[in-house]
């Protein structure tokens, strides 16, 4: 029989009969009253059992965790914090349920338990709402590029060129890795593995990106990437998801533009439509500030952090203005930064990028102008042949959350940075011809699809806010 989703029932404008609703038991007490959950709201609709049409038997299997259909009267519920609940008339169990040995039992548990049950934490509270959350935002950014006329491009997992520069990249092999062909200086012979040259997975799609935008004029990618850097922190995963804009024609500003009124267009869109799971977890990060040290509590809630977002203008920011207001700040005189300011040069840390946001302008800030040597090779070098043209912007309780620039379009000067950094000219010819024909000013930015999760959920680990976490010495499931 069809049946209707929890979500649809709560918000209905009248009492209905012969509703049939499926879910998952949350919990059940008096044998009497079932909390069913679907998965389509944060929120459980009550089930009263008419235990005394209800077999023994069956009311023994109502356990946590069980699925089951009722089928029953959608009425005005008589207990608090409900408008509906349904009066049963005949309740099934869909499968086995045992209730001694399944986890998720109705009390809080640890994130570190959860994370170990990865394949059942989606059935809590906290996860099913982060997880509807990550979905909506998923949407959001679909719907920002397309209702703008960009092109969705899937870019390759599987590569040979490396897009940071860094080498901490998955390497992708066929061979035997018991009995690996060798060439005659006794190197490993990748022309005979299946793509006949070494390759990895990819740590981002912009290169690639960029020869459609080439073309497209404005592209975006949303798709995976894979870093092996060798980080068990609260920020790092081994695999996320990434998102991508390369724009033809657009300058530095133009790119910051283009970020801020992205980002803010996603946040704004979800808040509208997950009220509900923002709200729980809203209440959920007041309660984890509570167990905090006075000193340590954020000073806005997780709300109050979404609309800060939304209410302020992002503060355009050089890196060299903000390295003087950093090095006279009063934390790095009294010595309170873990990373003190000494010099123009410095790689800001996330406790740097936090005090300019939270403490000194307090907004949203965009940084731009970093020096050369602290970027990677296709970020155009400005006049003064020192900072290139990079931008990064900063948000409250996180630090950087975007990461872009003015992309290098002039040849001579690309082939020169590569150069001087070991960059295989050969391994990007592709990408050099871009600058050969038909070369024009371009931007993009990157923004990490989990930490962007990370700030709208207001979960403090990266590990929470997608669905199966792949860590150093962790792939389970």
């Amino acid at each position: 029989m069809k049946h209707t989703k929890i979500k649809e029932l709560l918000s209905s404008d009248g009492a209905k009969t012969g509703v049939v609703a499926k879910g998952w038991v949350r919990t059940f007490r008096n044998s009497q009253f079932v909390a069913l959950n679907d998965g389509s709201t944060i929120n459980n609709i009550q089930c009263v059992v008419d235990f005394a049409n209800t077999p023994e038997d069956t009311l023994k299997r109502i356990t946590t965790g069980a699925a089951i259909s009722v089928m029953g009267d959608l009425v005005e519920s008589q207990g608090a914090g409900q408008k509906w609940e349904i009066q049963v008339k005949s309740l099934e169990i869909l499968g086995d349920s045992d209730a001694e040995k399944f986890p998720m039992q109705p009390k809080r548990h640890s994130l570190e338990f959860l994370r170990a049950n990865a394949h059942l934490r989606v059935r809590t509270n906290a996860f099913g709402a982060i997880m509807r959350v990550r979905s909506v935002l998923a949407y959001a950014v679909h719907k920002y590029f397309q209702d703008k006329g960009f092109v969705y491009v899937n870019t390759p997992i599987i590569t040979g060129a490396d897009a940071e520069g860094a080498g901490e990249m998955f390497q992708v092999t066929a061979l035997d890795l018991n009995n690996l062909p060798k060439d005659e200086n006794g190197y490993i012979n990748y022309k005979e593995d299946f793509f006949g040259k070494h390759t990895n997975l990819t740590v981002s799609g912009q290169l690639e990106g960029e020869t459609f935008a080439m073309a497209l004029g404005q592209i975006y990618t949303f798709g995976p990437t894979f870093r092996a850097e060798n980080s068990n922190t609260a920020r790092h995963l081994a695999e996320f998801w990434m998102i991508e804009p390369e724009v033809a024609f657009n300058d530095l500003d133009d790119n910051m533009d283009l970020a801020e009124d992205f980002i803010q267009y996603v946040i704004k869109y979800t808040m509208e439509r997950c009220q509900d799971d923002l709200k729980f977890l809203d209440q959920r990060l007041a309660d984890e500030e509570k167990q905090k040290p006075q000193d340590q509590r954020s000073d806005m809630t997780l709300l109050e952090k979404l609309k800060f977002v939304l209410e302020n203008n992002f503060k355009r920011v050089s890196y060299t203005e903000a390295i003087d207001i950093l090095r006279d700040s009063t934390p790095n005189k009294k010595k309170k930064f873990q990373f003190p300011i000494d010099a123009w040069g410095a790689d800001l840390q996330s406790e740097h990028e936090r005090f300019l946001v939270e403490k000194h302008f307090k907004c949203p800030v965009i940084l731009y102008d970093y020096p050369a040597n602290i970027k990677a090779f296709y970020m155009r070098l400005n006049e003064d042949g020192k900072t290139v043209r990079a931008m990064d912007i900063l948000f409250p309780g996180i630090g950087e959350i975007v990461g872009g620039s003015q992309r290098e379009e002039r040849y001579d000067v690309l082939v020169e940075k590569m150069k001087v950094l070991g960059i295989d000219e050969e391994e990007l010819w592709w990408y050099l011809d871009t600058r050969r024909f038909g070369t024009a000013v371009h931007s993009g930015f990157g923004l990490g699809f989990e930490r962007l999760v990370l700030f709208v959920t207001g979960m403090t680990n990266i590990r929470d806010v997608i669905p199966f976490p792949r860590t150093p010495q962790n792939a389970e499931f």
